[in-house]
C-alpha cells in the first residue's frame, strides 16, 4: 500500500511509524495516563486496516487523523494532546519552507500529485516544471498575501475551491472566445512583427497556429477558434490558383474549357485544404506554451456561420477535411496512428445536416465515424441553443464555448445593438462543494439552507476577489489579447476595466457534487422523481444568487458546472477527512462532476442525456453531458441515433469512448486499471505493461481528452463508469 507524503511523493505504507508515533506520545505523558502495548497495536492495526479499504493511496495528513480519532476512542485523552501538540508543533515548522519542499519534489519528478495533476501536462519536461515551480511560489504568494485568511482556509479545508490559484497574482483571465475574424482580415501584431491578412487558406492557418499559442501563452484557460474565420481564405486562394491554372494552360498552348479548369483549380484547391488543416493539427499539438503543455483550444464546426451559399460549401470542405485528418489520428513516436488530445473539435447539428437527405448529411455521417474511433467531436444542438440562448432582443444565437464547457451568457454590444460573442471571456471561477454543505448540515433541511447561503456569500465574495484582482490591469501585459485583436484593441496603457463589467465577459459560480449533496439529503439519487425538486431547488438557489449578485456589481456572474479534474480527489479527500467515511455518500476518491448522473448509476443514454439536460439549461456559464459507450466503429447508426438525439433535447454532450495503445507489445484494445498494493494502475490485459511512458492511453476527463494519466480519484471514478448504450 502506497501512502503520499506532504510533499506530493509516494512511500509504502509502514504500520511500524503509526506504532512508533503512538508509543513516543504515550510515554510523554504520565504513566497511569498510559495506553498499553496491546491498545497501540490495535489502534496501529484498525488505521492499516482503514486505509486498505479506502481503495487508493492515503495521504500522510489522513493518516494521522485516524491516529488522533482512535487515540481518544481508547480515552486516552491526554495521550491524544501530546500527539496532537506533536502535529501542531511540527505544521509550523513545516510551514517556513512547504514551498521549497514542494519546488524541490517537482525538480526531482517524485511529487506524484503534481504528476497526475493535469492529464495534460508531462511534468518531466523542463517546460511543465517550471510553470509548476513559479505556480507554486505564486500559489503561496496569494495564499499569504493576497487573499482574505478564511477564504484561503476554505479552500484548503475543501468547501470551496478557488481555482488556478497559481496563476492568481498575475492579472490573467480563465478562457476566451478569439475573434479570429478581426485578426485575420484587419492585422494584427505577434512579438512585435506586424501581420497583415493572409493572401491564401495555408498562410491564414499558419497564422492561426501562431495566434492560439500566444493567446495560450497569455491566460490559464481554453480557448476556442471558429473554422468559419479560416473560410473565406478558400476562395482567397481559389482565385489565386485560377490565376496561376490559366498562365499555364496559356504557357503550355492548352486550350482547357471551363470545365476542365474548374476541375483542376478545386484538386489544387483541396490540396491545400488539407494542408492548411494539417498545419493547424501538428502545429497545435507540438507547440509547447509557455505554461508546459499543448495549446487547450477548440476548433468550433458550424455551417450556420457562412455568410453566403459558397463561404458555406467552403466551410464544409474545411470541416470534411478536419474530420479525416482527426479520424486517422497522429502517430507516436513508435509510428502508430493514435487519439490525440487537442485540438478539441465540436460540430454543431443544424437542420442542414441532421437527418438523412439534408444537403450536409455526409458531414454528420463522417463525424460520427470519427467520435466512435477518436471520441470527437463533441456536439452542440443548435436547436436547443437558439432556443434557450435568447438575448435581450428576444433573439436566440448558436455559438462555442470556450475550451471544454465555460459559456458564455447572450450579449448584445450597447454601441452596435448588435449580438458580440468573439473577443469575449472569463474572469475566472470559484466553486462551491455542495457535499460538503449537506455533510454540515447533518441532514437537517433548515441548517442546509442557512449553511448553503453562507457558503455561497463566500464564493461571492472570493470571485470577487477574482474580480478585483483584474480590475486596473493595463492593456500592455497582453498586448496579443488586448490591444491587437484577440479579445478587443485597447491603446497602450489603457486598463481593461471596461471589459469587466455590463456583461461583456463573465465571472462563474461553479459547483460540484449535486449528486451527493442530493443523496445524503433525500436518501435518494438525484435521478429518483422524489428526489429531482430538491436537485433543482438547489440550482435554482445558486442561479438566484448569481442574479443577486449581477445586480449589485453589474457583473455578468454565471453559474457553471465544473470540470473537476483534480479537484474531484482534493474534495472526496477533504469530505472523508471532515466527515469520516459515509457509505454512499464519499466512500469514493472522487465526487460526481458538476449535475452528472453518478457513474455507476445503471442509466440509458437516451434517458440520461434527456433527465441532465434540465440541469444544463440552468447552468448558463458552462456545463457538458457524456455517454459512455463500447466500440461503436461497427454501429455507426447508433451513434447517429445519440447524435439525433442530442439535436432535440440538449444543449451539448458527447459520447465516451476508448482508444489505447500498448507500446511493449501493439495491443490496440483497451488499457484496463488494477490496482495493486493499494494503488491503482494502468495495466495492458495482453502484455501485462505498468509501465506508463511505455502506453497510449485516452480517455476523456471532464469535457475534454486526457493523456498524460490521472491521480488516483479520477482514476478510480474512470474505473467506475458503466456503460450507458
Amino acid at each position: 500500500m502506497i501512502v503520499i507524503k506532504r510533499n506530493g511523493t509516494e512511500v509504502d505504507f509502514d504500520i511500524e511509524k503509526i506504532y512508533g508515533a503512538v508509543v513516543k506520545a504515550n510515554e510523554s505523558v504520565e504513566e497511569s495516563l498510559r495506553m498499553t502495548p496491546v491498545q497501540i497495536r490495535r489502534i496501529s492495526e484498525f488505521v492499516e486496516l482503514s486505509c486498505m479499504k479506502m481503495n487508493r493511496a492515503p495521504s500522510v495528513e489522513e493518516i494521522q487523523d485516524m491516529v488522533e480519532y482512535q487515540i481518544m476512542a481508547h480515552g486516552a485523552f491526554e495521550v491524544a494532546k501530546s500527539y496532537i501538540t506533536y502535529r501542531y508543533t511540527r505544521s509550523l515548522i513545516r510551514k517556513s519552507n512547504t514551498t521549497d519542499e514542494k519546488i524541490l519534489s517537482l525538480i526531482e519528478c517524485c511529487n506524484e500529485e503534481a504528476k497526475q495533476e493535469n492529464s495534460n501536462k508531462n511534468p518531466v519536461v523542463n517546460s511543465t516544471q517550471r510553470d509548476y515551480m513559479a505556480g507554486e511560489v505564486s500559489r503561496d504568494i496569494s495564499e499569504r498575501l493576497l487573499l482574505p485568511a478564511d477564504i484561503v482556509e476554505a479552500h484548503r479545508e475543501g468547501i470551496i475551491h478557488f481555482h488556478d490559484s497559481d496563476y492568481y497574482a498575475q492579472h490573467m483571465h480563465n478562457c476566451d472566445l478569439v475573434n479570429l475574424e478581426d485578426m485575420l482580415q484587419n492585422g494584427t501584431v505577434i512579438t512585435g512583427t506586424l501581420i497583415e491578412r493572409p493572401h491564401s487558406f495555408s498562410t491564414a492557418c499558419n497564422i492561426a497556429t501562431q495566434i492560439i499559442a500566444q493567446v495560450a501563452s497569455n491566460q490559464y484557460g481554453g480557448q476556442s477558434i471558429s473554422l468559419a474565420h479560416l473560410a473565406p481564405f478558400v476562395d482567397v486562394s481559389r482565385r489565386k490558383i485560377r490565376k496561376t491554372v490559366e498562365q499555364e494552360m496559356e504557357t503550355l498552348g492548352v486550350q482547357a474549357g471551363e470545365e476542365q479548369i474548374s476541375r483542376v483549380v478545386e484538386d489544387r484547391l483541396r490540396d491545400e485544404v488539407r494542408r492548411g488543416v494539417q498545419t493547424i493539427q501538428y502545429q497545435v499539438l507540438t507547440l509547447l506554451t509557455t505554461n508546459g503543455q499543448a495549446p487547450f483550444v477548440t476548433v468550433f464546426m458550424y455551417l450556420g456561420e457562412a455568410r453566403n451559399e459558397q463561404e458555406r460549401k467552403d466551410l464544409a470542405l474545411i470541416i470534411e477535411e478536419t474530420l479525416e485528418q482527426r479520424y486517422e489520428g497522429v502517430k507516436n513516436e513508435d509510428g502508430v496512428w493514435i487519439t490525440p488530445a487537442f485540438p478539441k473539435l465540436i460540430y454543431v447539428l443544424e437542420e442542414s445536416n441532421v437527418r438523412e437527405g439534408t444537403p450536409y448529411w455526409y458531414l454528420t455521417k463522417l463525424a460520427a465515424k470519427c467520435t466512435a474511433r477518436r471520441m470527437v467531436p463533441d456536439y452542440i444542438s443548435e436547436k436547443k441553443m437558439l432556443e434557450l440562448k435568447v438575448d435581450k432582443n428576444g433573439e436566440g444565437h448558436c455559438y462555442t464555448c470556450m475550451g471544454c464547457r465555460s459559456f458564455l451568457t447572450p450579449y448584445v454590444d450597447p454601441e452596435t445593438n448588435q449580438p458580440k460573442y468573439y473577443g469575449r471571456f472569463n474572469q475566472g471561477v470559484v466553486t462551491i462543494n455542495l457535499p460538503d454543505v449537506a455533510l454540515s448540515s447533518g441532514g437537517n433541511l433548515e441548517k442546509f439552507w442557512k449553511i448553503f447561503d453562507e457558503r455561497l456569500e463566500l464564493c461571492h465574495r472570493a470571485l470577487m476577489c477574482r474580480h478585483e484582482r483584474l480590475k486596473g490591469t493595463v492593456s500592455d501585459v497582453a498586448p496579443i489579447l488586448w490591444q491587437y485583436g484577440a479579445l478587443a484593441r485597447l491603446k497602450k496603457g489603457e486598463v481593461i476595466d471596461k471589459l469587466l463589467y455590463g456583461g461583456y465577459s463573465t465571472i462563474s459560480l461553479g459547483y460540484a457534487g449535486l449528486y451527493e449533496c442530493v443523496k445524503y439529503m433525500t436518501g435518494k439519487s438525484h435521478t429518483d422523481p422524489e428526489a429531482t425538486p430538491f436537485a433543482l431547488e438547489v440550482m435554482e438557489r445558486m442561479n438566484a444568487a448569481c442574479r443577486g449578485w449581477k445586480a449589485q456589481h453589474n457583473i455578468d456572474f454565471s453559474l457553471y458546472g465544473t470540470p473537476l479534474e483534480s479537484t474531484t480527489y482534493k474534495f472526496a479527500k477533504c469530505l472523508q477527512r471532515r466527515f469520516g467515511v459515509i457509505e454512499g455518500i464519499n466512500d469514493k476518491g472522487y465526487i460526481t462532476n458538476s449535475y452528472h448522473v453518478h457513474v455507476t448509476e445503471e442509466i440509458n443514454a437516451f434517458e440520461k442525456l434527456r433527465f441532465e439536460a434540465q440541469f444544463q439549461h440552468l447552468s448558463p456559464g458552462g456545463a457538458i453531458s457524456y455517454v459512455e459507450v463500447p466500440d461503436m466503429q461497427n454501429n455507426l447508426e447508433a451513434v447517429l441515433s445519440v447524435m439525433q438525439f442530442i439535436y432535440d433535447n440538449i444543449i451539448y454532450a458527447e459520447l465516451n469512448t476508448k482508444s489505447d495503445y500498448c507500446q511493449v507489445c501493439g495491443w490496440d484494445g483497451e488499457i484496463q486499471i488494477s490496482e495493486e498494493n493499494g494503488k491503482l494502475i494502468w495495466k495492458c490485459p495482453k502484455c501485462g505493461n505498468t509501465d506508463q511512458d511505455k502506453m497510449n492511453v485516452a480517455r476523456r476527463t471532464c469535457g475534454y481528452i486526457g493523456t498524460q494519466f490521472w491521480n488516483q480519484g479520477r482514476t478510480q471514478e474512470i474505473r467506475d463508469r458503466v456503460l450507458h448504450l
